[in-house]
């Protein structure tokens, strides 16, 4: 079993930044440091080892916010190389950094705002930037257009990630549900970005948008939409395309009722263990007279630990279907043990959604 992620700030993490520091700020109380930061870490879970640790920074660098920011910006390495950079969990090293930003920056706006476009080229700062919207708005956002013209994707991205108006395991800014025009402004400057990583938070803002404003979210992406910025309007309407919104199928090109008959659906294996995989097979038959485009996704309806169960919808496939013509299709479903799903025993119905209209296709049992 995979080691558990909140290990990675331990004990030898807190040396290596008290390293760091020490090479800049000679002065820095090292010793002291490492023990405050190290007792009780081990008790703690992930985010609460990062908040831990920068409370230790807190009583460690000088007591002047502007001069212990100086610190922590000199003290930083290299940028990211490329969009990715390293794989795992190292730029999580700099997540201390920014929650010492968030607590402490917002009354030294500018000097915070600043370190933060440094940090984000190393670790992102779309949490740590949501204290500041929240603070001032106007301020921080006439900030980050600034962020959305800078020469490194990171920061770029920052402008768009950060103003998310549902960020995965973001606090939620009540300024940005109000004004989600101001976060437009700020996504028009990105949405012809070069960078792929810039382009896909664009995205990912407009499927938040789609949460709270909806139909702010389609006359978007109507008016965005062309053949260069597809891939972006159709990661933007992901989450409106599973809930089988028609709106969204229409714009993109999948709005027609299928004429199709569900046929052939089997599962391998029928009774699957928890930590196995399943296939799930079936085959689409024409019964329209004229070729069909379809958008073709599974639901499979994962049982609960409360033996309820809900949706988790898989995309599939797109097929031009001729007129009666056929298409086999199949998907393989996980039901390894994740941080974020624990499969549970029990029936799991399963749908084949098509142009957002369900097919019930059967169930497979999980042992």
């Amino acid at each position: 079993m995979a080691e558990p992620l909140k290990n990675f700030f331990s004990g030898q993490l807190v040396r290596r930044l008290a390293e760091s520091l020490s090479r800049v700020h000679p002065s820095f109380p090292s010793a002291a440091f490492v023990r405050r930061a190290s007792a009780g870490l081990e008790a703690l879970e992930l985010i609460d080892r990062g908040k831990h640790i920068a409370a230790a920074l807190g009583d460690a660098l000088p007591a002047d916010y502007p001069q212990a920011v100086d610190v922590l910006v000199r003290s930083l390495g290299a940028e990211r190389v490329g969009e990715e950079g390293p794989a795992g969990m190292e730029p999580f090293f700099y997540l201390p950094h920014t929650i010492f930003i968030a607590d402490r920056g917002v009354p030294h706006f500018d000097v915070s705002l600043k370190a933060q476009a440094e940090l984000t080229k190393r670790f992102t700062c779309e949490f740590s930037i949501r204290p500041f919207i929240a603070a001032e708005p106007e301020r921080t956002l006439a900030a980050l257009k600034r962020f959305a013209r800078d020469e490194n994707a990171h920061v770029r991205r920052l402008a768009s990630e950060g103003t998310r108006l549902r960020l995965p395991w973001g606090a939620r800014v009540k300024w940005l549900d109000a004004h989600p025009e101001a976060v437009l402004e700020l996504l028009e400057l990105l949405r012809d970005d070069p960078s792929e990583m810039v382009r896909r938070s664009v995205a990912n803002n407009l499927n938040d948008l789609g949460k709270v404003h909806p139909k702010l979210l389609y006359a978007t992406c109507k008016r965005w939409l062309n053949v260069q910025r597809r891939p972006l309007i159709e990661h933007a309407l992901r989450s409106a395309v599973k809930r089988g919104e028609r709106e969204a199928l229409t714009l993109l090109g999948y709005g027609q009722k299928p004429q199709v008959e569900l046929g052939r659906v089997r599962f391998e294996p029928p009774k699957p263990k928890i930590g196995e995989k399943v296939r799930v097979h079936f085959a689409l038959k024409s019964r329209a007279a004229k070729a069909q485009e379809l958008l073709v996704d599974v639901a499979v309806h994962f049982v609960k630990a409360s033996g309820k169960t809900a949706p988790k919808v898989f995309k599939l496939d797109r097929v031009t279907l001729s007129p009666k013509a056929e298409v086999e299709l199949d998907v393989l479903v996980s039901l390894q043990v994740l941080t974020t799903r624990k499969p549970n025993p029990g029936r799991h119905p399963v749908d084949v959604l098509i142009n957002g209209v369900k097919h019930t296709a059967g169930a497979f049992h999980v042992r």
